[in-house]
């Protein structure tokens, strides 16, 4: 009898045990909507920001240190770069730093895509490639003399034409589908990152033959379509963040988030936070526990929020903004 008793109770002990609630998987159409700005850029680019926004903390501290050493130049600021303690992705995206302050001043929905990758490598790539067919279909995917556009099977590769010159796509992501999609919660328009119309504009091309001595330069990235996952060289790439909370095994004590006043400061463009940023509340329709572990009081919570000063109005700017040295302007670029 006391078997018995003994045996239910630790049934019912283990029944009743706390577990880790998981992040909510997000839906097709979810998925969609979040990959739709970055859906049409180049193939690496696509690896490189999909892995960095896993580490959504260091590219908010990424984007703060290019701010500051703005006077680093070519061999210099490559040199630097590689000197930090970043992930390869994020080394990586220094080389677009226009880029980089769109990621960090839409932090939010960076630190959303960089979670739902952790969730499922294949539903975010299939959502990439079902936007990428959906442009197309609509007549707004095609090669020009700044990308070129293949497919191969049911994928669809964008790459540069010039592989020592990337153009970054400018256009609508809530328009250049087809079918009109929602615009993200509290999505962020940047100057360089909008096409005012149907289409995709290009703005200035940004060399990148000055960081090919580095592995994680740009020619050291690629989307596997057929494996579903992102390489890094000739591997798998495999994120070991810590900025996430959930029990999929990236978890960790999110110490990178709580930083002080020296990064909460000032937005990437140059707006303060605000007073109105010490109450920082994740906004609605954010499925991410990136946050989960974060000091929401005082500087560390300007830090998360630098980017909402500028929700609201946003920007619509025109075309070709993307900060620091490497333009080539000629070729066919900035065509509209």
């Amino acid at each position: 009898m006391r078997k018995v008793r003994a045996a239910t109770a630790l049934r019912m002990a283990t029944k009743t045990l706390p577990t880790t609630a998981s992040a909510p998987q997000q839906s097709p159409a979810e998925l969609q909507q979040l990959v739709a700005p970055i859906a049409l850029y180049p193939d690496e680019l696509v690896a490189q920001i999909l892995a960095g926004a896993t580490y959504p903390s260091q590219v908010v501290e990424a984007d703060r240190w290019l701010q500051q050493h703005s006077d680093l130049k070519g061999d210099a600021l490559a040199q630097a770069v590689d000197s930090q303690s970043w992930d390869p992705s994020v080394k990586a995206l220094t080389q677009f730093p226009g880029l980089l302050g769109m990621l960090d001043t839409n932090l939010s929905w960076t630190s959303a895509l960089g979670e739902a990758y952790l969730d499922g490598e294949q539903p975010v790539l299939d959502a990439i490639q079902v936007m990428r067919q959906r442009a197309q279909q609509a007549g707004n995917l095609k090669s020009t003399l700044q990308e070129s556009v293949t497919t191969q099977g049911d994928s669809i590769s964008i790459e540069p034409a010039d592989p020592d010159v990337v153009y970054i796509p400018e256009y609508d992501p809530w328009i250049v589908y087809g079918d009109p999609l929602d615009p993200y919660d509290d999505w962020s328009w940047i100057p360089g990152f909008h096409y005012d119309g149907l289409g995709i504009g290009f703005g200035l091309g940004i060399g990148i033959g000055l960081y090919g001595g580095f592995d994680w330069g740009w020619h050291h990235w690629r989307a596997d379509w057929l494996g579903h996952n992102l390489r890094h060289g000739d591997d798998h790439y495999v994120s070991h963040t810590r900025d996430f909370n959930h029990d999929n095994g990236f978890s960790g004590a999110h110490a990178d988030f709580n930083r002080s006043a020296d990064f909460a400061r000032t937005s990437s463009f140059g707006h303060t936070a605000g007073a109105a940023a010490l109450n920082y509340r994740i906004p609605a329709g954010l499925h991410t526990g990136a946050f989960s572990g974060f000091n929401h009081g005082g500087d560390a919570g300007a830090f998360a929020d630098r980017g909402r000063s500028s929700f609201g109005g946003g920007f619509r700017g025109a075309g070709g903004f993307y900060g620091g040295g490497g333009f080539h302007g000629g070729g066919g670029g900035g065509h509209r």
